[in-house]
């Protein structure tokens, strides 16, 4: 799946969740996508980064099960919260006239669906290396070690 179509899929998860609330169904999918590409740098989708960002919040297995053929585990509002920090959640609702809880609610059942689709026919994980090789790419192009 191309890009383009990762964000148009997360936009449309993103509409259809209940917990994106009434405003977030309303929402122009034109917005939703811009507002996705914010998440990680303004540079498109990238996998890397939220699994980095998973990680790092102690969620490194839940988004794994993103990354194979398998079933996917479920994630909370909260938990995106906590991976991708406040200020993300906020600027991320802003951008879009939603409060962060809602934010929040729709991303997390937009980024289990669009990483797994992202990576899907094979996993993503296993021609990466493993979980240890993902973050490891996702620190380097952010210049962590």
């Amino acid at each position: 799946m191309n890009l383009d179509d990762l964000l148009k899929l997360g936009a449309q998860v993103f509409q259809k969740s209940n917990l994106s609330g009434k405003a977030g169904s309303n929402l122009d999918p034109r917005s939703i996508i811009a507002a996705l590409t914010g998440l990680t740098g303004g540079k498109g989708f990238d996998i890397g980064s939220i699994i980095n960002n998973f990680d790092t919040g102690g969620l490194g297995d839940i988004a794994k099960t993103w990354l194979g053929d398998g079933a996917n585990r479920s994630i909370s509002p909260n938990q995106v919260v906590d991976a991708m920090g406040q200020d993300k959640i906020a600027d991320f609702a802003s951008q879009l006239g939603l409060s962060p809880d809602e934010a929040a609610g729709g991303l997390s059942e937009a980024f289990p669906q669009m990483i797994d689709k992202g990576s899907a026919g094979g996993s993503l994980l296993d021609s990466l290396g493993g979980m240890d090789d993902v973050i490891g790419m996702a620190g380097k192009l952010f210049g962590r070690k």
